[in-house]
This record gives structure tokens, sequence and C-alpha cells, in this order.
């Protein structure tokens, strides 16, 4: 009698471990009777809050569900503009459980699985937006209208997997490298032409400028010449005058005076040879000098 007592106490003991589960803070839980999960009287699925809750026993399999929000942060993908260029998205996707039975069934309650599905479903979102648009609308503005249109796709395309998408993030937007090298190449040729374009019409300027300067030398030379070929001639008529008084006074002495200015030209380098005639007028002071 004692022997059977343990055994019925043993029994008890492991019908009600059996008949208990715990679901912790930030899960959520259904049970599965006889592998269908267990359903309320209108058809819905049965789903167990934090807290500690009964089951059938040894017929019933509990089922436990992360219900925290999920981030979704994959490798970045190549997305194609309506240029035909491609761009290296980044993004990532902000979503959680709102339908355990659905994603039980639909995703076997699997997040790697589950996150694999969504990530393409967000994808084939992003894939028609960016398609939709060029890149200069992508950059100028469009971002978050696209972000937007690609979180309504996602959530609607999701909804099948039991999964809420709160939010749908494009951290980054760059150009694969060999179009990164095409652009850069293009802006590197479009700014020497620029710079050539600038380089040219400085020439330019510096042509005019010059010419405006070569103008003007050769205006003050012209000027400077003149008057001082007007200078020249008021001094020469000057001269001419003082040499025509001198004359009018003297014009012994004046003849004297230009005879030995002429000597002194003549003679100023002593390599200078004269051939002339003793009888020549140039000697008639000489020939004083010596008769004296």
């Amino acid at each position: 009698m004692k022997n059977f007592s343990i055994v019925i106490l043993i029994a008890a003991v492991l019908l009600s471990f059996s008949s208990v589960f715990v679901v912790t803070e930030g899960q959520r839980a259904i049970v599965l009777l006889f592998s269908k999960v267990q359903k309320d009287s209108e058809d819905s699925a049965v789903v167990y809050a934090p807290g500690l809750h009964f089951k059938v026993p040894f017929f019933s399999q509990v089922r436990k569900l992360d219900a925290r929000i999920q981030t979704l942060d994959g490798a970045p993908d190549r997305f194609v503009t309506s240029e035909k260029k491609d761009l290296i998205v980044d993004s990532f996707v902000k979503w959680r459980v709102n339908d355990f039975s659905a994603f039980y069934l639909r995703a076997r309650g699997d997040k790697q699985y589950a996150e694999t599905l969504l990530k393409q479903k967000v994808n084939n979102g992003l894939r028609t937006n960016f398609g939709s648009r060029t890149i200069r609308e992508i950059v100028s503005g469009e971002r978050s209208e696209l972000m937007e249109e690609a979180l309504v796709q996602a959530s609607e395309s999701a909804r099948e997997l039991g999964i809420e998408v709160l939010d749908v993030r494009v951290k980054q937007i760059n150009l694969p490298n060999e179009v990164s090298s095409s652009i850069y190449q293009r802006m590197r040729a479009e700014r020497t032409a620029v710079a050539k374009e600038h380089r040219s019409e400085g020439q330019e300027k510096a042509e005019t400028i010059r010419a405006e300067v070569d103008r003007r030398v050769t205006v003050m030379l012209a000027d400077a010449e003149r008057n001082a070929r007007a200078v020249r001639g008021e001094g020469d008529a000057t001269a001419a005058k003082v040499y025509a008084d001198v004359y009018n006074k003297d014009p012994e002495f004046y003849s004297f005076v230009r005879s030995l200015e002429a000597y002194k030209r003549t003679f100023q380098n002593k390599g200078d040879v004269m051939v002339l005639s003793p009888d020549s007028e140039f000697f008639d002071y000489m020939k004083g000098a010596k008769a004296k």
C-alpha cells in the first residue's frame, strides 16, 4: 500500500509538471494539441502571454515565440534604377510577430527562416521602387518617399507570415566600384574641360590687356617722340637764331668759331686722315696762326 502511494505521488508530480508551463517576459506561446494549434471558440489561435499557464498533459506541446521587436540588417544588395544604373543599397528592417499561429505555420516559428523570407519580400519592394526612379531622384530628396512605399509593400507581403513590418530604412546608397570609377573619370573630364575654358578665357583677357597696354605704350612713345622733335626743333631754331645773331654782329668771329669746331670734330680721332690741298679754305685760320 505504501509503494502504491509513492507511485501515485510520483505520477501526480509528473502530471503537475507536464500540465504547467511558464512564458517569460518578451515571449508568447502557442499550444499544439495532437500537432494542431489550439484554438478558442472563435476559431482563433490561443496565444499565451507571459506568466504561468496550464495545458493538457502528455498530449500537448508548447511552442514559445519571441514577441520582441527584431532588426533585420543583412548585407547590402544591388538594385537597378530606371536609367539601368546599378546601386549598392544597405538597408535594415524593424519587425515583430503579430500573428503567432501564422508565424508558426508559415515560417515554422524559425526566426532565421522568417528573416530569409522577409528579406526577399522587402528586397522585391525596394527593387520596384528603385527601378521606377533615377539616381538624381533617389539622391535629391525622394528617399523618404521611397522608404514609405517600401514599408507599405513589405507590410502587405509580410502579413501572410504573421509578421508586422514596423519600419524600412535605407542606411546608405553607393555606386558599384566600376561605376564609381567611370563617374569619377567623367567628372574629371568635365572639370578639366571647365578648367581649359577658364584658362582660355584668362588667356584671351590677358591678350586683350597686353594689346591695350602695348597700344598705350605706342601712343606714349609717339607722343614723347613728337614732343622731343618739337623740343629739338625749337632748340635748333634757337641755336640758328643765336648763330645768325652772332654772324650779324661779327661775321669774322663767327667764321673763326665755326672753323675751330670743325677742327675739333675733324681731329678728334688720331687715326683720322685727310687729304686736302694746302691752299684749301679749311686751313685759312691755321695759315693765319702760322703767319703770326
